[in-house]
């Protein structure tokens, strides 16, 4: 009778109906698995309160969901079409959020096909090595060197050449990534994908770089991350 409460209208007579006990017992796997990943994101990483507590419950959202699909293509095709409409709705993150999320979701899909002891196994393999990664500051020493340079000069400026001896002194890799007029062509904007020789490089290389610009606009940034242009 508790479980007839829970049938779809919709289902068909060799539909297999989950039960409530293992319907709870699945969620509440999952949320448990939810809380362990906001956890280890938290260790030693900025965060924002609604994202961790988003990350905790992602993972019974998707165990639900899978849960409810139950075989039926058609659902599941439905369910990835609404799954990939989030995209568009949300700012990209960085790479560790979006890297936990990716986590939370497959430890949700594997607790909503009811391997419960998987899903755990796997929640702790990979949050453990990403907590093992971020303490031991793995690919940190040589990715805090490598930065994005913007600098702005004036267009009577020959911007081939005008940096090389500069760069030469204090980076050990550079390269011209982007030429863009700025301020109705009057200036051009470069970038730079550059590598330091070292951390203290980067104040010096800028004092040189603003005496040789006119002390125009200069901005570095992390690799990959650039200042917005308006």
């Amino acid at each position: 009778m508790l479980n007839s409460i829970f049938s779809g209208i919709f289902d068909a007579g060799f539909t297999n109906v989950i039960s409530i006990q293992d319907f709870l017992l699945c969620v509440g796997c999952s949320l448990a698995i939810g809380f362990v990943l906001a956890f280890m994101f938290m260790f030693r990483s900025r965060y924002t309160k609604s994202f961790v507590a988003t990350l905790a419950l992602l993972p019974a959202v998707v165990c639900v969901v899978i849960m409810m699909v139950n075989g039926n293509i058609g659902t599941g095709v439905a369910v990835a079409g609404a799954f990939s409409l989030v995209r568009f709705r949300s700012a990209p993150g960085t790479a560790r959020e979006i890297g936990a999320i990716f986590l939370a979701m497959g430890a949700g899909l594997v607790a909503g096909m009811g391997y419960l002891a998987y899903a755990a196994i796997f929640t702790l393999l990979i949050g453990g090595a990403g907590m093992i990664y971020t303490a031991v500051d793995f690919g940190g020493s040589r990715g805090s060197l490598n930065k994005t340079l913007m600098v702005t000069i004036p267009e009577n400026l020959d911007y081939t050449d005008i940096f090389s001896d500069i760069f030469t002194r204090r980076t050990k890799a550079c390269e011209l990534v982007k030429v863009k007029t700025t301020n109705m062509g009057s200036m051009f904007r470069l970038t730079y994908d550059i590598t330091l020789k070292s951390a203290a490089d980067e104040k010096a290389m800028i004092d040189e770089l603003r005496c040789r610009n006119g002390n125009l606009e200069i901005s570095v940034s992390s690799h990959g991350l650039s200042s917005v242009e308006l």
